[in-house]
Parts: C-alpha cells; sequence; structure tokens
C-alpha cells in the first residue's frame, strides 16, 4: 500500500494467522532488492471493541511508533475489507485509541491525540551549519528546520537542493534527542502551502512523505511562523496531506490529516 508515497506491506492476520513479526521476517518483506520492498509493515487484525487493530514496524525491523500514513493506509485497508461499519470508527494503534473516517473520493482522515512536548529554540551544530530547529512528538518524536533556518553551511539550503541524507541521519542521532533519536523535517514555507522532506528514523533514510511529520511540521509552521490551519502539505511525492487542528494561545487539539491511501497489488511472498 501507498500513502502518499510512503509504502507499506500490509498483512491480514485473518489471512495470515501464523505469520510472526520477527525482525528477521520485516527485514526480508521489506527489502527492496530481494523482498517486496517497503518503508514499513503493517499488521492488521479483527478487535472485539474496536473496528480493527493494527500494530507498525519499521523497515529495519524495529517497533514503529504512531505512522500517520501507515494507519491511513490501515484504515482504508479495513475499509475495503469491510471492517469499517460506520462513516466514523475507532480503532487502536500500539493499543491506543484513534479515531477515522473514510470519505468517497478515497482519501481518509485520521485524527490524531494532541501533540506533546514542544520546544521553538533548539540550536545545533551540524558539520560547518548553525541550524536553529524546533521539536514536537505527534505520536512520533520530530525535528522540523526551516530552510531558512540553516545558516553558514556549505551544503546547498534550498529544499530540493538539500543533501537530506546527510545532515537528517547527523541529527537523527544527536545527543539532543538521545536515547531514541528522531524524526527529521525540512520544511520550506510558500503562501499558506508547506513543502516538507524527511529523513525517517527506522527507515534510516529520506522516504517520499511522512505523516506524523506533516502533521508536526504544519503545526510548527503555525505556531513559530503564523500559518493557518488547515495547511496544504506537500511531501517528496508530490501528494498532498492536508493537516487540520485548532490553535488557541499555545494550545493545539483536534489534530487531523487527510490525504491518499491507495492499495497497489496484492500477492504472495515466500517466507
Amino acid at each position: 500500500m501507498s500513502g502518499a508515497g510512503n509504502d507499506f506491506v500490509l498483512i491480514d492476520k485473518k489471512i495470515n494467522p501464523k505469520f510472526e513479526a520477527t525482525p528477521n521476517n520485516i527485514k526480508k518483506l521489506c527489502a527492496r532488492r530481494t523482498g517486496i520492498g517497503a518503508d514499513g509493515l503493517l499488521i492488521i487484525e479483527d478487535n472485539p471493541t474496536h473496528s480493527f487493530s493494527m500494530n507498525y514496524f519499521n523497515s529495519d525491523g524495529s517497533t514503529g511508533t504512531l505512522c500517520g500514513n501507515g494507519a491511513r493506509c490501515a484504515i482504508k485497508y479495513a475499509n475495503v475489507s469491510g471492517r469499517i461499519k460506520n462513516e466514523k470508527s475507532k480503532f487502536l494503534c500500539h493499543d491506543v485509541e484513534y479515531t477515522c473516517q473514510v470519505f468517497e473520493t478515497g482519501d481518509v482522515q485520521f485524527h490524531l491525540n494532541d501533540p506533546e512536548e514542544y520546544k521553538s529554540l533548539i540550536k545545533l551544530d551540524v558539520f560547518s551549519c548553525k541550524i536553529d530547529a524546533s521539536f514536537i512528538d505527534t505520536g512520533s518524536p520530530h525535528v522540523v528546520i526551516r530552510v531558512e533556518d540553516i545558516h553558514n553551511c556549505d551544503e546547498k539550503t534550498r529544499l530540493n537542493n538539500l543533501d537530506v541524507h546527510k545532515i537528517g541521519a547527523y541529527i537523527r542521532h544527536h545527543n539532543e534527542f538521545a536515547p531514541g533519536g528522531t524524526n527529521v523535517n525540512f520544511i520550506d514555507i510558500v503562501g499558506n502551502n508547506l513543502y516538507i522532506r524527511t529523513f525517517e528514523r527506522g527507515v534510516e533514510e529520506e522516504t517520499l512523505a511522512c505523516g506524523t511529520g506533516s502533521v508536526a511540521a504544519a503545526v510548527i509552521g503555525a505556531k513559530k511562523y503564523g500559518l493557518l490551519p488547515p495547511v496544504d502539505v506537500i511531501t517528496r511525492s508530490g501528494a498532498k496531506i492536508i493537516v487540520n487542528f485548532n490553535l488557541r494561545g499555545e494550545e493545539v487539539s483536534e489534530v487531523s490529516m487527510i490525504g491518499p491511501a491507495e492499495i497497489i497489488y496484492n500477492g504472495e511472498f515466500n517466507i
């Protein structure tokens, strides 16, 4: 499945009841040269109290935190597989409850919990660069850096030409965000549109989109740079994720994201 270009292998436990999400199996499935190839693995199963439950794993085999694009893909699949009975439904991701909605257009709306741990005055020395950064946890930890806030840098500081892998990998493991590390988002703001590129931990490379990163960037764009919700976030794939929320003073609530989620193909893989 693909959520705005962020791609996933999805396994339905009803169809594959004996599948075990071991690190080795996850790596094998997500390997792009010798497996199916994906940024991560989603496992969906029936739940007695909710429409469904899901778990997300990074392509390196580690257990992921919240994945916004992955959640939308799971919601889309749950709808196609008949698990969603009402227009608005509740589901569990890593045992945390969320709500969702599927539209006739095929787009999926995912309602997130309120973000936490906002920090706006982070100073980072990265290679020759002086970087002003912000941090927020939207279910996963995210650093957000506006390209205009990268100074004294040998690297090109236009979003399209930025070495996202080099700078992102360094910040992902920076002591400021120890011990778990962080995802790293680079943004450019044009009007009320926000353009984004993301280095994802667990994938350990740039992905074509990141859902919780898009939410983090939109919220920080509003709190720090004056964007007004809803914010159109244009991902590396070119797909648009619409991030909406209420902002009253410093308080952010009723966060949601709408974006594409597609089943690319179905198949079999021999473990």
